[in-house]
C-alpha cells in the first residue's frame, strides 16, 4: 500500500461529484468506504473537508490516502458491460427529453450508481442515454434503489452545476408518494425530528432520530398529508421533504409510528402487523413530481405515473390516482 498522495482535477471534471470522481479513477473504492474516508477527513480537496455530494472543481487538489486501492489492484475496475435490457428500460422510461435535460420515471429495485455488489445501475447506462448531445447525461440527485420516480439527469456540464446548485440550496419541491401502515393523526402536519447515521446490526448503516444536541445531528423537515386510508391499517400519504436526508422520507415516517409498507430497513416488527401476504413485499415510495428552475429559464415541473408493484397495490386497493393530484393544496 503506498502513501498519501494528491492529484490535481482536470478540466474534464470540472463540477464532478467527488465520490463521481473516485469511482471514476479508482473503481475499487466502494461508496461506504468512501464515506467513512470523508468523515474521518482522510479524503480532503484543497485541504478542506467535503461530502461525498460535494462538487470538485478544476485545479483543486485531492488528498488520496493509502486506504484507496490503486486501478490495478482493484477488483472492480473491470468495466461491467450495461447490458441492452437496462437500455431500453430507461429509453421508455423517459418522461421529458429537452437540450439540458432528461427526466426518467425510475423503476423500482434499480440502482441508480454502483457498488461493490452493484454492477447494473443508471449511471453506467448514460451515455446510451447521450443522444444528439455533445456529451453523456450526468446525474443531479439521486433516488433509492427501491424507490421509483422523477430522476433528473443533466445533459450538459452547464445544466449540472445549474441543477446542482439549486438542489443544494432547496429551490426543488418534490412531492413523493407512499403507503404507510396505520392512519397517523393528526392526519397533516410536518415531522421535524433530526436525523444521523448509525451503525446497523447488519454491518451498514441506518438514519435514526437523535437529538439536536447529538454532535452528528441533521436538520431534517417533512411535511406530509392523508390522501386516503383503507379501514386503520394502511394510508397513502403525500411527503414534502424540505431538506434533503439519506432515507429522509422512510426514517421519519418510521419516527411518528407509521412506517413505510415493504420497508425492511425502518419497519420495527413489534410496531405493526404483517401485510397478511396481500400486498407486495416491496417498499412502497414513489417520486411523484417535481417542481425546478430550468436551465433555460422558467419554472419546470413533471409527474411520474405509478408503475410496477405500487400501481399494482393502487389497483387492488381501489385507490384512484386522480385523488392524489395537488395533495398539499398548490401550497409549496
Amino acid at each position: 500500500m503506498s502513501g498519501v498522495h494528491h492529484r490535481k482535477v482536470k478540466d474534464v471534471d470540472d463540477g464532478l461529484r467527488i465520490d463521481r470522481w473516485f469511482r471514476k479513477y479508482f473503481p475499487g473504492l466502494t461508496q461506504g468506504r468512501l464515506e467513512k474516508l470523508l468523515r474521518r477527513g482522510l479524503v480532503r480537496v484543497d485541504g478542506k473537508r467535503l461530502k461525498a455530494s460535494g462538487r470538485i472543481s478544476t485545479g483543486q487538489s485531492v488528498r488520496v490516502p493509502p486506504e484507496v486501492p490503486t486501478d490495478h489492484k482493484s477488483p472492480t475496475a473491470k468495466q461491467v458491460p450495461v447490458p441492452d435490457s437496462l437500455v431500453e428500460e430507461l429509453e421508455k422510461a423517459i418522461l421529458h427529453r429537452d437540450k439540458d435535460i432528461i427526466v426518467l420515471n425510475k423503476p423500482s429495485g434499480l440502482a441508480v450508481q454502483g457498488g461493490s455488489k452493484t454492477t447494473v445501475h443508471i449511471d453506467a447506462a448514460l451515455p446510451a442515454l447521450q443522444y444528439e448531445a455533445e456529451e453523456a447525461p450526468r446525474l443531479v440527485h439521486r433516488l433509492d434503489r427501491d424507490t421509483s420516480g422523477v430522476l433528473v439527469l443533466a445533459r450538459n456540464r452547464k445544466a449540472a452545476q445549474f441543477l446542482t446548485r439549486h438542489f443544494a440550496t432547496r429551490e426543488v419541491e418534490k412531492i413523493y408518494w407512499a403507503l404507510v401502515y396505520g392512519v397517523p393523526r393528526p392526519p397533516q402536519g410536518s415531522i421535524i425530528v433530526p436525523l444521523a447515521k448509525r451503525a446497523a446490526a447488519d454491518g451498514g448503516e441506518r438514519v435514526r432520530p437523535v437529538d439536536k444536541s447529538d454532535p452528528d445531528a441533521m436538520n431534517a423537515h417533512t411535511d406530509f398529508t392523508e390522501i386516503s386510508r383503507i379501514g386503520q391499517q394502511f394510508s397513502w400519504l403525500a411527503f414534502r421533504p424540505r431538506t434533503g436526508r439519506t432515507h429522509q422520507i422512510r426514517a421519519h415516517a418510521a419516527a411518528i409510528g407509521h412506517p413505510l409498507v415493504g420497508d425492511g430497513k425502518y419497519r420495527d416488527e413489534n410496531q405493526v402487523a404483517e401485510t397478511g401476504g396481500i400486498l407486495p413485499k416491496k417498499l412502497h415510495l414513489h417520486a411523484r413530481s417535481i417542481i425546478l428552475p430550468h436551465p433555460a429559464g422558467g419554472r419546470f415541473s413533471c409527474d411520474a405515473p405509478l408503475q410496477g408493484h405500487m400501481a399494482e397495490t393502487w389497483d387492488m386497493l381501489n385507490l384512484d390516482v386522480q385523488d392524489g393530484h395537488d395533495a398539499f393544496g398548490g401550497d409549496f
